[in-house]
């Protein structure tokens, strides 16, 4: 049987490259742009937080990991996009496609959904993972998907921390680290004991002059803030290694251990210089040693680690270059290597309307959507002005708030000492005095800031924190629920009801965040808020109607502050069922993986019927193709190999090839471009 092959000219070859990779990058860059704009409040204020926070400094290096990741797959990327989908059933053939978007159709859903809680930023990260892995399988295909799964999943780090789990592992942490590190410096003769008495393990160090000097290992001495770092580089080292699966994870296990190790290390050399040469000194060490020294030092020695005792190959063993495909030769008419299967060109996938029609959709639907998009926050009208000038000095403006029916509101004073501690930039504490003696005064606390970060929760303060740190809170928790206060545009406070260990003084607080523009030193500026309103019962019968009180009143002020946008009915509607749906929609793509999956394995007996059906030589070379899978990378040239221990006859490589993709076409043996180090290879599998 013969053949005729077409070799087409330079010039056609280019044209056909230059468009092909024109639709890919335009597909790439329009889930980019869709992934950008969807989510650029939620980075924006992320990487804001991550420039002033220590917890969360690390986001800052993740869009370079990403980076790297996506250049380190480049090629089976390339290779992946390229590959047809043809040879599926055809009864399959748009089910990723469609499976694609009803994905970003729950991530969208979830993100609504969030919006509605008191915690919105933290589900709307959580969603992006799954936004892009939609966007990818929605316009590329499922080849695709599984070679940018851990990019996609690397995302996830973008979600900060909670922080009920920062400070319960961090306390955990700090106990333990400081009870070994206790114990290492007793053995080098350094007199030192471990106290509770002020809370925080502290370590009480004699010097040899006698004074005494504490060091408390509090959560952020714990190692707790390196740990959570060193997870995103463990994960990608993990990644990066070119080894067996189990390497990786036992990579990324070690990991963990490593940098507890180092840091009791750090503590115990602190304490070592302390008590030989001083406090001071000590306390230098200690912020020279912390964050990203400790991160940079645990990723080199579990590199180190890596490939001396685990023998993982890092950056992959050397190969000994094929003669036949050689950079410094002529380029071939080829697509592969029949050698080494190495992929010489892509094939050529021309722009179809299917294509346009899915940019031209995700560009209409990110416009939609972006016109329909919440604040992450509740976001107000501006500017406002915050302080103002008076005979008496500087004072916060009363204008902010509403006049309120039987109260007066007036401003009591600017706690800079809170400021200073919790890096705010505002601390404004104003009163709503009651005009009847019947009512209770109502304090009302303005706290802004660049970021979220400064502007704890109130429970977090008074009962997580000390919770975590080993020690009896100073308050008793009463009541802690999330509230309600408008309905459109939606806005979720949260109410906590405590009570004084030391004088039984009760305390309600319903408390929410929003953002707004203020002017401050004469100039406009985009501000976190957190609003804060506070009673004191007199007696515990008091609560409901004082909490009533509070829910009144917090109305009247996020009233006022005037929300720019108002819930539209499809933004209603997702509130309402935007989780039902999600529930729903999700059902509905594990039914599709179902069905794809009885299709195929439909498709796998009726070939099991055709290979009996098969001659005698075909059937033999479909078992000398599976016997090479098993054993080896399944390319040409391996399985010519195999052909010949099996049959002792010689047969050529085009002679093979020939035979291969005959089989092709009964659809048993199927051609498949494999990752060997991140080179796209081709192969042949049954």
């Amino acid at each position: 049987m013969g053949y005729t092959i077409r070799v087409p000219s330079p010039r056609a070859l280019a044209a056909l490259r230059k468009s092909t990779n024109f639709l890919i990058a335009l597909k790439a860059l329009a889930v980019a742009i869709a992934l950008i704009a969807l989510y650029f409040q939620d980075l924006n204020i992320v990487f804001r937080d991550a420039l002033n926070n220590e917890v969360t400094s690390y986001i800052i290096i993740i869009p370079f990991l990403l980076a790297y990741l996506v250049y380190r797959k480049r090629k089976m990327l390339r290779a992946a996009i390229s590959t047809k989908t043809q040879d599926q059933p055809k009864n399959t053939q748009h089910l990723q496609t469609l499976a694609g978007t009803l994905l970003c159709v729950i991530a969208i859903l979830l993100y609504w959904s969030g919006s509605y809680t008191f915690t919105p930023l933290e589900y709307h990260m959580l969603t992006l993972p799954l936004f892009a892995a939609g966007l990818t399988l929605a316009l590329f295909n499922l080849q695709t998907l599984r070679q940018a799964f851990f990019p996609i999943v690397f995302l996830l780090f973008l979600a900060p921390p909670p922080s009920e789990i920062l400070y319960g592992l961090g306390s955990i942490l700090s106990v333990v680290s400081s009870e070994v590190s206790t114990a290492i410096v007793n053995v080098f003769g350094i007199p030192a004991t471990l106290s509770g008495e002020f809370g925080t393990p502290t370590i009480v160090v004699t010097r040899p002059d006698s004074s005494v000097m504490n060091f408390s290992v509090d959560v952020a001495c714990s190692g707790i803030y390196s740990l959570i770092g060193f997870v995103v580089f463990g994960a990608f080292v993990a990644f990066i290694v070119r080894d067996k699966l189990w390497k990786k994870a036992l990579t990324f296990a070690i990991g963990f251990p490593l940098i507890y190790l180092l840091n009791v290390l750090r503590i115990t050399i602190i304490i070592g210089i302390g008590y030989q040469i001083g406090e001071q000194l000590a306390l230098d060490v200690f912020h020279l040693l912390g964050g990203w020294v400790l991160i940079f030092l645990g990723t080199l020695l579990l590199l180190l680690i890596s490939e001396k005792i685990i023998k993982t190959q890092i950056f992959g063993r050397k190969q000994t270059p094929c003669i036949s495909c050689k950079s410094d030769q002529p380029l071939s008419a080829e697509t592969y290597c029949k050698a080494c299967g190495r992929i010489l060109k892509h094939p050529q996938t021309r722009s179809t309307k299917i294509d346009i029609t899915k940019i031209a959709t995700l560009v209409l639907a990110t416009m939609l959507l972006l016109s329909l998009q919440t604040p992450v926050f509740a976001a107000t009208r501006g500017p406002a002005q915050i302080l103002i000038q008076t005979p008496d000095g500087e004072q916060g403006s009363t204008q902010l708030f509403p006049e309120i029916s039987n109260y007066t509101i007036m401003f009591q004073y600017r706690d800079t000492e809170f400021e200073r501690v919790s890096k705010q930039d505002l601390s404004l504490i104003y009163l709503y005095a009651p005009q009847q003696e019947d009512k209770q005064p109502v304090w009302i606390v303005l706290e802004i800031a660049g970021t979220t970060i400064p502007l704890h929760r109130w429970e977090t303060c008074l009962v997580t924190w000390p919770q975590t740190h080993g020690y009896q809170p100073g308050v008793t928790q009463l009541e802690l629920r999330d509230i309600q206060i408008l309905d459109n545009p939606l806005i979720i406070g949260r109410y906590f009801g405590f009570q004084y260990r030391s004088d039984n003084q009760i305390q309600l607080v319903l408390y929410w965040y929003e953002t707004n523009a203020f002017t401050i030193n004469n100039s406009t500026q985009q501000e976190h808020v957190k609003l804060s309103l506070i009673v004191y019962p007199d007696k515990p019968e008091d609560i409901p109607k004082m909490e009533t009180q509070l829910q009144t009143m917090a109305i009247a002020v996020a009233s006022y502050w005037q929300p720019i946008k108002t819930m539209n009915l499809f933004s209603m509607l997702i509130r309402q069922q935007g989780t039902t749906m999600a529930a729903a929609i999700t059902t509905l793509v594990i039914a599709i993986a179902v069905f794809y999956l009885f299709e195929l394995n439909k498709r796998k007996q009726a070939n099991r019927i055709l290979y009996q059906k098969l001659s005698q030589p075909n059937q033999q070379l479909i078992s000398i193709i599976q016997k090479t899978q098993k054993a080896t990378i399944p390319t040409l040239n391996n399985i010519e190999e195999t052909y010949r221990r099996t049959t002792g006859d010689a047969i050529t490589i085009d002679q093979l090839e020939q035979k291969i993709v005959e089989l092709e076409k009964t659809g048993i043996v199927k051609s498949r471009i494999i990752s060997n180090q991140d080179q796209p290879t081709q192969t042949w599998r049954v």
